[in-house]
């Protein structure tokens, strides 16, 4: 994952409003879900405000938190903005966060195994740093705890015992995924897209 230059406030904020509404195009963000961020040039970071209809997303729907996940100046942050600064504070090579609702990404978390494992694709060199199909990736489930403090502390001990890897799930919930930039960001979920859809039609084929 690159390193790139960190972004004012104000073009964040045009970044996020662009790349909420194309991932609401795609079906990925239904009614008010998900929730997207930027880190920023202060160390502060751009997270779209709770409850907004991403399809109808404005700049004044993108606020500043602070890298520990308070808010900063006006708006109600995410209810999950811990899990944004958990990864903020993990590596200061991620730049961008997208959080999305998928059917496809819902269906794929509910399995009995705690994680889902990928090898030998070709769409597995969308994600930043792998360059062959001839490797593998896995995508812990996580329990859908209300807590999120909890939370995000089992993906940070999780991170820190494994992989930090290129997404998660959390289980009847959705995707989190990241890169050094939301162009990064948009490529991972839609290969993850790409996965979720292979493995529901895998599991069809072998129920059959």
């Amino acid at each position: 994952m690159a390193q790139t230059s960190y972004m004012k406030f104000e073009a964040a904020q045009l970044k996020l409003v662009s790349a909420a509404r194309d991932v609401h195009a795609r079906g990925w963000v239904p009614a008010t879900s998900g929730n997207f961020s930027m880190r920023l040039a202060d160390g502060d970071i751009a997270i779209t405000v709770s409850g907004r209809d991403k399809g109808k997303l404005s700049a004044e729907d993108v606020m500043r938190m602070s890298a520990n996940g308070e808010p900063v100046g006006r708006g109600k942050p995410s209810a999950e903005a811990l899990l944004h600064s958990q990864l903020y504070r993990r590596d200061e090579r991620i730049n961008a966060i997208l959080h999305t609702h998928s059917v496809n990404a819902t269906l794929a978390s509910q399995t009995d195994a705690k994680q889902l494992n990928f090898q030998g694709l070709e769409i597995l060199k969308a994600f930043s740093g792998i360059k062959t199909h001839d490797t593998s990736i896995t995508i812990p489930i996580f329990d859908n705890n209300q807590d999120i403090q909890s939370l995000a502390d089992d993906v940070e001990r999780r991170m820190s015992e494994h992989d930090q890897g290129v997404a998660y799930l959390i289980a009847g919930h959705g995707v989190y995924t990241w890169g050094s930039d939301i162009d990064d960001c948009m490529r991972h979920l839609e290969a993850l897209e790409f996965l979720f859809d292979y493995d529901r039609l895998s599991r069809a084929g072998v129920a059959e």
